[in-house]
């Protein structure tokens, strides 16, 4: 077990909306300052989702993507920045890969890769193998390290397939969201068999869906991992839904899980020597190196 935990704060996420909870940032400046509390309580990364100022609905414009990183890296130089490639609302290749464009400052070091399709409780994210690959080969390509997104074991083994394929290199970051209705539930023994079929080279942090997200971080910190944890996978602070909480209360209830377990916070430049990544202060996303190539790949 490493002592250190990484924290990977998901200020937004694609559901919640002020009308839930004022508490939830929408626009870009909302989150900025979101995260910039969040660098302060400490974290090691943050998983963007960028909404349209003029409605609050999910955008994938670059332009939206650009103002949120660029000024978070204002106030954190290093701070691990991955974008949403999500399925749930656009299934073009061309809008989910928009902030790949993206360059200089404002580039990101990561891009959400969920390994299949699966359904949400009111709504479809549909990933299918030629949307994951290209998506994958895209981020190859322009050296953004994926995070591997599974709710079920059946997406791990698709990762390895993808690996034997040459379009994801080790080592791996993998988030286990568990809870979701249609996917693994937060169970031990679920949670158990894809912490065993993780391939080897993989760092991991367990989020856990709506009421499920306290207990799977106590886990996930109980068992050696990381914690996804923020407003995008639950809005409550409290099991019985009478509290709404904000972003800051459940990192610091995270950072006192932490503390009671005798571990600390992973700082993002350990887990950028991990993955091989690039070390941050104007140099963003994976290595690359001639061998991971896009042209190299079988």
């Amino acid at each position: 077990m490493t002592k250190r935990v990484i924290v990977n704060f998901t200020p937004t996420g694609m559901i919640p909306t002020k009308q839930m909870s004022p508490h939830v940032p929408i626009s870009a400046q909302e989150i900025i300052e979101d995260v910039h509390r969040a660098v302060e309580i400490g974290i090691t990364m943050v998983h963007l989702h960028a909404r349209d100022e003029s409605n609050g609905a999910p955008t994938f414009k670059a332009t939206v993507y650009d103002k949120i990183i660029t000024g978070i890296r204002t106030f954190s130089k290093d701070l691990i920045i991955c974008v949403s490639l999500s399925g749930r609302d656009f299934n073009e290749f061309e809008k989910r890969s928009e902030a790949f464009r993206l360059d200089g400052n404002a580039k990101p070091d990561m891009g959400s890769l969920t390994l299949s399709s699966l359904n949400f409780n009111q709504q479809a994210s549909i990933n299918s193998p030629d949307m994951i690959k290209a998506l994958a080969s895209e981020m190859l390509s322009r050296g953004i390290m994926p995070e591997l997104e599974v709710f079920d074991a059946g997406m791990i083994n698709y990762a390895r397939y993808l690996s034997h394929k040459g379009l994801l290199p080790p080592p791996f970051y993998f988030n286990l969201i568990i809870g979701n209705i249609a996917c693994a539930q937060a169970d031990l023994l679920h949670v158990g068999v894809m912490l065993r079929d993780l391939p080897d080279d993989s760092m991991w942090s367990i989020g856990g869906v709506g009421n499920a997200q306290l207990s799977m971080n106590t886990l996930a910190i109980a068992m050696g991992g990381g914690v996804r944890v923020g407003l995008e996978d639950n809005i409550w602070f409290d099991m019985k839904r009478t509290k709404l909480a904000s972003n800051a209360d459940l990192l610091r209830r995270v950072h006192d899980i932490i503390a009671a377990s005798d571990r600390e916070l992973m700082p993002a430049s350990e887990m950028r020597k991990v993955l091989l990544m690039e070390s941050g202060n104007g140099r963003y996303g994976r290595i690359i190196r001639d061998g991971q190539r896009k042209d190299n790949i079988q």
